[in-house]
């Protein structure tokens, strides 16, 4: 009888993930058999309200990095994230752009799914080289200040605060919030990872998560992989999973 192939699961209890993750049934079926404890209903919102942005295979360093753990249905949740935590503190439409922009494509330039601690500096400047051709694919308007603090943001979404050197810490301090809800977004999608250990942590960020949105981005990350798993295309993944959730 053939060996069962090693699920996401096994390899994060054995310690032995690889440099590329990809989701598998078994591992969906663990976490979705884990929620987060019962917390009030999400606000109401229709699905086709929230910005969904699904950055492109062709912005990521290889076709493995898109289609993994940190690759394409990432960038897509955290941007769905990222707008509904916009709305909750209360960004105007261009702030809202500038974010969701940033959240989309804030892990585009990972070489792995392991830490890679430099990946937020390289995809800082892999925005800043190509925010003119991002923002056309996803048709928002940004202005050059705020693609700027969306630059930002990505280098520094991965560090803690005090990590950041004095460069980056006057950077942040010129748009705090960027940073901050690019944070938050990016935490609330760790329900993804095989491990509870990984999960969002919020006594890392630096703004307070509405007590609804865990619960949410916990059937986000589970539905939308279901989808996938399903042969769904990823904004198709996220359309049902909003749909759902909004029901």
């Amino acid at each position: 009888m053939p060996q069962r192939p090693d699920t996401l699961r096994d390899l994060a209890a054995a310690r032995a993930l690889p440099d590329h993750q990809f989701m598998d049934a078994p591992t969906l079926g663990w976490i979705a058999a884990e929620p987060p404890a019962p917390a009030p209903r999400s606000p109401a919102f229709a699905a086709d309200e929230v910005l969904v942005l699904a950055p492109d295979a062709a912005w990521f360093t290889t076709r493995a990095q898109a289609d993994g753990l940190h690759g394409i249905r990432h960038g897509a949740r955290t941007c769905v994230l990222a707008f509904l935590l916009a709305s909750a503190y209360g960004l105007d439409q261009e702030h809202t752009a500038a974010l969701c922009t940033a959240a989309a494509v804030h892990d585009c330039r990972r070489r792995d799914d392991r830490a890679d601690p430099e990946h937020g500096r390289r995809g800082a400047d892999w925005f800043t080289e190509h925010a003119e051709t991002v923002l056309a694919a996803f048709r928002l308007e940004v202005s050059a200040e705020l693609r700027t603090h969306a630059a930002t943001a990505i280098a520094v979404h991965n560090l803690p605060y005090d990590a950041f050197d004095a460069r980056q810490h006057a950077a942040y301090q010129r748009a705090p919030h960027l940073t901050d809800l690019l944070k938050a977004a990016d935490c609330m999608d760790r329900f993804r990872l095989p491990a509870r250990r990984w999960w969002p942590n919020p006594a890392h960020l630096r703004l307070t998560i509405p007590a609804w949105l865990p619960a949410f981005a916990h059937g986000l990350v589970v539905h939308s992989e279901r989808a996938h798993l399903n042969g769904a295309a990823p904004r198709d993944a996220l359309a049902h999973a909003l749909t759902t959730l909004t029901r």
